[in-house]
């Protein structure tokens, strides 16, 4: 992935924006949950946007053409939900693997689609890794703090299957997103280490976590420097922050990141904050102004958006880094790791 990186350093990439966000405009209903296979599945499928790459691919094939169409260099796999963890909630583990591996091929087939059509703009593609819905160091039970609604192990596993699916299915790196409990990241780090060694290959991971409210922490209660440290000891492509946050509140965070990081860092805030009907009220210009001043500051490397971004908010990014150079970092020191030393490996994808 030695284009990714020399990119990296040349210019600002720009990430795509919320996947979620545009299947809500498809108002879609439970028949396109299923297809033939699932007709008779017992459980309610509709809100499992993951599946749509199986029951209705030429939904995300869109979405994902879109976000190329506004300038995305970055394409995240449609996976953020796609681990036997959160597939448990309908009834779906045995299709995690499959899941993965289409979605990845779809996101695949579109960026190469673009990159022929414009060599001089190479669109990749991020296999994303959300951080299952339950969490290895809080408790859920008051009454029990001891209690663990999972262990380790059981991450470890979960992440190693998804991730395996994804490389298989084509990706350019992953991207280890949206953590609230950087026990349950350090799994999924384990579990591509492993796929690594196993496998003898190099893939570039990027990891994303998520300052949760003003006081400036992880929902374990880790600050963002904490956050770092906690993940530094690994050969990262990046370390960023998205969600929970619009570009405004996000930006002191950030800032630390951006100060204290020798990878290169990433960005993908939300569109604002919700308001009171859970709905995000940024329009792309307003997000544009905001994510201005992380450019005038030099803080980052990768930037797009989350929740309630459109390719409306991602073209309007991508019209604006044009005139940015990216964050600088030290030489051969992180932003890439092993990614940024001037030396042949094999099996670099």
């Amino acid at each position: 992935m030695k284009k990714l990186t020399e990119l990296l350093h040349k210019k600002i990439l720009v990430l795509d924006g919320a996947m979620g966000t545009m299947i809500q405009r498809h108002k879609l209903e439970e028949e396109d949950f299923r297809n033939e296979d699932l007709q008779d599945h017992p459980k309610s499928l509709k809100g499992n946007n993951d599946l749509l790459s199986i029951t209705r691919p030429d939904i995300i094939r869109d979405i994902h053409a879109k976000y190329f169409e506004a300038g995305a260099d970055i394409a995240e796999t449609n996976t953020f939900s796609g681990t036997t963890i959160a597939q448990a909630d309908y009834g779906l583990e045995d299709l995690v693997y499959e899941l993965n591996y289409q979605s990845a091929k779809i996101a695949r087939e579109v960026a190469d689609e673009f990159t022929k059509s414009n060599p001089d703009k190479p669109r990749f593609v991020a296999g994303a890794m959300g951080p299952t819905n339950r969490t290895a160091s809080l408790s859920p039970d008051v009454n029990d703090p001891g209690f663990r609604a999972i262990t380790f192990e059981e991450l470890r596993i979960a992440y190693k299957q998804q991730a395996e699916a994804l490389i298989d299915g084509g990706v350019d790196m992953l991207l280890v997103e949206t953590v609230f409990d950087t026990l349950n990241a350090k799994a999924a780090l384990f579990a591509i280490e492993e796929i690594k060694d196993e496998r003898k290959i190099e893939i570039p991971v990027m990891v994303s976590g998520t300052i949760t409210d003003a006081s400036g922490r992880t929902l374990s209660g880790q600050t963002t420097e904490a956050f770092l440290i906690s993940i530094a000891h690994t050969d990262l492509l990046s370390v960023g922050l998205n969600c929970a946050l619009g570009a405004a509140q996000l930006r002191p965070y950030l800032k630390t990141l951006a100060v204290k990081s020798d990878f290169f860092v990433s960005a993908h805030p939300n569109a604002g904050l919700p308001n009171e009907f859970g709905q995000y009220d940024e329009t792309p210009e307003m997000m544009a102004t905001q994510i201005k001043e992380f450019l005038e500051e030099g803080l980052v490397n990768i930037i797009g958006g989350c929740c309630g971004t459109t390719p409306e908010h991602i073209a309007a990014i991508s019209e604006l880094v044009a005139s940015y150079d990216p964050r600088e970092i030290p030489p051969l020191k992180g932003g890439g790791g092993m990614f940024s030393r001037d030396k042949e490996r094999e099996g670099v994808r």
